[in-house]
């Protein structure tokens, strides 16, 4: 019997689907890296909220599944559950990982060069532009005439 092959690979989506179901299942966080503590595990959430996951990139330690995110997480925690501040987590993770560990960085020279620079590009290559264009050209020579043609053909003769 011939089966259709669309309906063969339907089968096998079907299939790949069960097969990786439980994978995705080992992705979700572990309750047990919650803290005892519901203040304390406020706190440390939303301390993870603010810090981004260095494996991903545009997600918080606390929405990421990455395994470097579940270490940062608890990381946190165990500074919480050190009755440390939150400005003390914070600068111990800054410390250690820079700015770039923050999702919303703080305001400074460096990422107000960052958000200028390209605009001072673009404003450099419209001046370069402007000013190549509007220099003026050299004028263009005459014509030979046809006592200078003559000349340049015995000049330019082989002998």
């Amino acid at each position: 019997m011939n089966t259709h092959p669309l309906r063969r690979g339907g089968l096998i989506a079907l299939l790949a689907c069960l097969i990786f179901a439980p994978l995705v299942a080992l992705a979700v966080d572990d309750p047990s890296e919650m803290l005892p503590d519901p203040a304390q595990e406020q706190r440390a959430e939303a301390i993870g909220a603010q810090l981004r996951c260095l494996v991903c990139q545009n997600e918080s330690i606390e929405d990421s599944s990455a395994d470097l995110a579940r270490d940062l997480r608890h990381v946190v925690r165990e500074h919480v559950a050190k009755g440390e501040s939150n400005q003390q987590i914070m600068d111990w993770m800054v410390n250690r990982y820079g700015n770039f560990i923050r999702l919303k960085p703080p305001f400074t020279i460096g990422t107000l060069l960052l958000w200028v620079m390209p605009l001072l590009a673009l404003c450099i290559g419209i001046g370069i532009a402007w000013w190549t264009f509007r220099r003026p050209r050299a004028p263009t020579p005459p014509p030979l005439s046809d006592e200078e043609r003559r000349r340049l053909s015995d000049l330019t003769e082989t002998r």
